[in-house]
């Protein structure tokens, strides 16, 4: 048997680079709206995770007696292009989920505080209203006030944990918990695990703005229609969806133009989109966007999808946001 050359092994190890190596993101292009009908174009791009699905790449090497195949596993996607794909088949599921759960939560806590009529509560009636503009199913609320009665059922309280990620990225995680013991400690052990750093309360959250979001999916309404929407509506900004020259069009049209508001204009953009036609997901009450994207490379970007993907498995983490582009 012949041994391989060292030629040999450093031509093979070259082509496994290449495989490995991903293509770059373009940057996503922003409106910014200003006045009437004069619009300015800006550079801007935000990002909050969740966790995704189990996929395998599989790529044939040819030579000339045999076909080879490699196949790639996460946890780490093989470059820009394919997390950014990944990603996207599921990000929108786990949102909603999330956005139920913290919906639910909320509701428990408002039942303890001032019991289970919306007439006598009014933090209970609030939550009613927003649970009607964000689209959460009616059973979701009737479940968990039913919920807010049995014992041993605590309110749940709000925190807020901020992380310093790969490659000078901010990391903000949100909680909603009935155990701030459990929940701190889940969140410093996957932070642990995954090479993050636990910040000092303050030192990223000034990196982000708050802000309303309504996100509309690109084959259900054209580029003119959402900045019509937006201008009429008094919108802040437009986001168009980030997409490579190479993607295919039946994934960029289930990508996203996001329409940036404050809370005041929010439900007078919702009722524009519908006046439209034009289907909709809402936010989850807001988002928080970077003020200054940081750009980073590959290994430090799937390191981190690796981290904010863990960390939205928790149960009692409601949303993660990075100023990551």
């Amino acid at each position: 048997m012949v041994s391989p050359s060292s030629s040999t092994i450093r031509a093979f190890g070259s082509l496994l680079s290449r495989f490995s190596n991903g293509v770059s993101l373009k940057p996503s292009n922003s409106f910014t709206i200003h006045g009437t009908r004069c619009l300015s174009r800006k550079l801007q791009s935000s990002s909050c995770y969740s966790s995704s699905s189990l996929w395998v790449s599989v790529y044939e090497l040819h030579s000339v007696n045999s076909i080879r195949k490699i196949a790639t596993f996460p946890p780490l996607c093989m470059g820009r292009r394919s997390c950014k794909i990944a990603g996207r088949k599921t990000a929108q599921d786990a949102k909603k989920t999330k956005l139920y759960s913290k919906i639910g939560k909320e509701v428990v806590s408002a039942v303890k505080k001032g019991g289970a009529s919306p007439v006598s509560n009014t933090a209970l009636a609030a939550l009613f209203e927003k649970a009607k503009e964000l689209d959460v199913p009616k059973e979701i609320i009737e479940r968990n006030i039913k919920r807010a009665s049995e014992k041993g059922q605590e309110a749940y309280i709000e925190k807020v944990y901020e992380v310093y990620g790969y490659g000078g990225v901010g990391i903000i995680v949100e909680v909603l918990t009935d155990k701030i013991n459990r929940s701190v400690a889940a969140v410093r052990e996957v932070v642990k695990d995954c090479g993050g750093k636990m910040a000092d309360p303050g030192s990223i959250s000034f990196k982000f703005k708050r802000a309303r979001v309504v996100n509309v999916k690109v084959k259900d309404a054209d580029r003119d229609q959402i900045l019509a929407v937006a201008l009429d509506a008094g919108a802040d900004d437009v986001i168009e969806p980030s997409a490579d020259e190479d993607d295919p069009e039946d994934e960029i049209n289930e990508m996203y133009f996001r329409i940036v508001t404050s809370s005041e204009s929010y439900p007078t953009i919702l009722t524009k989109l519908r006046e439209e036609g034009i289907p909709f997901e809402p936010d989850n009450g807001f988002e928080l966007l970077p003020l200054t994207p940081i750009e980073v490379d590959d290994e430090a970007m799937d390191l981190n999808k690796e981290l904010m993907s863990k960390l939205l498995e928790l149960d009692d983490v409601d949303a993660v946001y990075t100023d990551q582009k």
